[in-house]
């Protein structure tokens, strides 16, 4: 016999991890209105010592300085979730760079080792969302930057014309 508690409580898991995914990709490819998605309406973030409060102001926050920013990437590495019907807490692994300028008209990089708390929710629509993160920088490390790639792409990236899914849609998860 199938244990039905358990195959939800996986599923729940599963959509749980698609979440903290589409987190980077929204941060990644600079598409605010996907990030906005991903929190409850009364979600807090806390991101070491850049920010600390509502997860709308910190949206706003991360808008502001994706301009500066022509290249960030979030790798998700270990990721512990429990739940419990229609909460869960998680702990995630990550390793974020990021390309800024420098005060002198550089580039640097900016390497990080971090580890998302996470509270989630399962909403009225039926979709997990953060509810509450906080964010450790466990290790940081930044460097001058003389290098290259497919620095600012964002919205040109060709993951948008070769993954034709509703998932990697730029925005809402509608």
């Amino acid at each position: 016999m199938i244990d039905q508690t358990a195959v939800q409580a996986l599923i729940d898991k599963e959509a749980i991890r698609e979440l903290v995914l589409l987190y980077s990709r929204a941060i990644d490819r600079q598409d605010i209105a996907l990030l906005r998605d991903l929190y409850t309406d009364d979600a807090t973030d806390t991101h070491g010592d850049s920010f600390d409060g509502p997860a709308g102001d910190y949206c706003d926050f991360i808008a502001r300085a994706f301009p500066h920013m022509p290249y960030s990437g979030h790798h998700v590495c270990n990721h512990l979730i429990a739940v419990d019907g229609d909460v869960g807490s998680g702990e995630v692994y990550g390793l974020a760079w990021h390309l800024i300028p420098t005060r002198e008209g550089g580039r640097e990089e900016d390497f990080m080792a971090v580890r998302y708390i996470d509270n989630y929710r399962r909403c009225a629509d039926g979709r997990w969302r953060f509810s509450r993160r906080v964010v450790t920088y466990d290790f940081k490390l930044r460097r001058p930057f003389d290098g290259g790639g497919l620095l600012g792409l964002a919205e040109r990236d060709p993951s948008y014309a070769e993954c034709l899914q509703p998932l990697f849609r730029r925005g809402t998860r509608g």
